[in-house]
Parts: C-alpha cells; structure tokens; sequence
C-alpha cells in the first residue's frame, strides 16, 4: 500500500530490492555509492593516523 506524503506516493521497497547491484542512476546505485565512499574514507583516515603513529 502507497503511502502519500504531500505530492509524491512512496512505496515500502523490501531490504534485498535496496541492496540489488543495478547500474546507472538508481537509488540502488547511490546506496552502494555512499557505502563505498565511506569504507574508502574510514580507510584513508586511518592510513593517515597510522603513518602520523607509527
């Protein structure tokens, strides 16, 4: 069931739907885009605090 919130209708989309490898511009993309970004971010932040430690 469609849940309205002023304009626009969304949709509950289950877990494995969100978590699906899709290419292009996709909401699928930028959560795997985000997650990425942020593995690469935590592991470059910790390179830098263990060369400035050791």
């Amino acid at each position: 069931m469609a849940e309205q919130t002023g304009n626009a209708t969304q949709e509950p989309v289950g877990s494995d739907e969100l978590n699906a490898w899709r290419r292009g511009f996709t909401p699928q993309a930028e959560i795997w885009n985000g997650r990425l970004a942020m593995i690469g971010l935590s592991a470059g932040i910790a390179v830098l605090l263990l060369v400035r430690l050791f």
